[in-house]
């Protein structure tokens, strides 16, 4: 079973951003993504979900609307992440080094966009990437999207932003709550594209996963507008289905940010057993 892996609409915004609908696929999970304009006159996200008999795939990019063309960046780099899963045997016998490599393959495409440009010029993106498979979860992320592992309405797991006001925040130099206001929130250290050198890149270990485990990936334009709590807790509601939850927390978000609020997109994945 191939389910779509959808890019942000172009003209997408609260009432019309790309989704997959929630269903049921036969690794017996429930999945849907959804990506919002926002206040930008562009949408350079882009987000997919791609579920197969026995391997998915969750997968948020955000161009960086700083940088020229970030639309395509994004939309290059989740290009080479989706044909690398299509093309590779399910389940994926290296899951680890599958996002390895294939982000590396992602910022090499990405590097050619700019190879003529000035560096501070060049197109970039980060990106979040999740694959599940025989009961368990892998990750990797680049930049500030990011993945989280949810249960009950916790978060046991998030990725850490590759980001100074991250390390302010993990040495206790500034609270969450100033994390959330701080002037360098929205600067990365790395990201897909620019300097043809390979970015830094954090892959996670096996997760064993649980019934009713969550795993979800989104954008900035997400996090920066809604608490880990909150996402939890909606994501967690058996009052809604994960569509609906995805839609809520969006729209949230957009809200939260205002006038000027930046592309939100997310993807989540609900693992329902064996």
């Amino acid at each position: 079973m191939r389910a779509a892996a959808t890019p942000a609409s172009r003209g997408s915004d609260i009432n019309g951003g790309s989704l997959t609908d929630a269903r049921t696929s036969p690794l017996r999970v429930e999945y849907a993504d959804i990506s919002l304009r926002g206040g930008r006159e562009e949408n350079q996200d882009r987000v997919a979900t791609a579920v197969a008999e026995h391997a998915a795939l969750l997968l948020v990019i955000d161009g960086m609307g700083g940088h020229a063309e970030g639309e395509r960046a994004a939309q290059v780099a989740q290009q080479v992440i989706l044909e690398a899963f299509w093309h590779t045997p399910q389940p994926l016998f290296d899951p680890l080094g599958f996002l390895h490599l294939t982000l590396g393959r992602a910022h090499d495409e990405v590097v050619k966009l700019g190879l003529k440009l000035p560096l501070e010029h060049r197109p970039r993106a980060t990106c979040a990437v999740c694959l599940v498979q025989k009961g368990a979860a892998y990750w990797a992320h680049i930049g500030d999207s990011r993945v989280y592992h949810l249960r009950h309405g916790n978060v046991v797991s998030r990725t850490r932003d590759h980001s100074h006001v991250e390390l302010l925040l993990r040495e206790g130099l500034i609270t969450a709550e100033e994390a959330q206001t701080h002037p360098m929130r929205n600067f990365v250290e790395c990201c897909l594209g620019g300097d043809p050198i390979m970015p830094d890149m954090t892959i996670s270990r096996r997760r064993a996963l649980r019934p009713g485990d969550v795993l979800l990936v989104c954008t900035d334009g997400l996090w920066s507008g809604v608490r880990d709590d909150a996402i939890a807790s909606a994501v967690s509601s058996s009052d809604l289905t994960l569509r609906d939850a995805l839609t809520g927390l969006a729209a949230r978000a957009v809200a939260a940010n205002g006038a000027g609020s930046d592309n939100t997109s997310v993807a989540a994945l609900r693992w329902l057993g064996d």
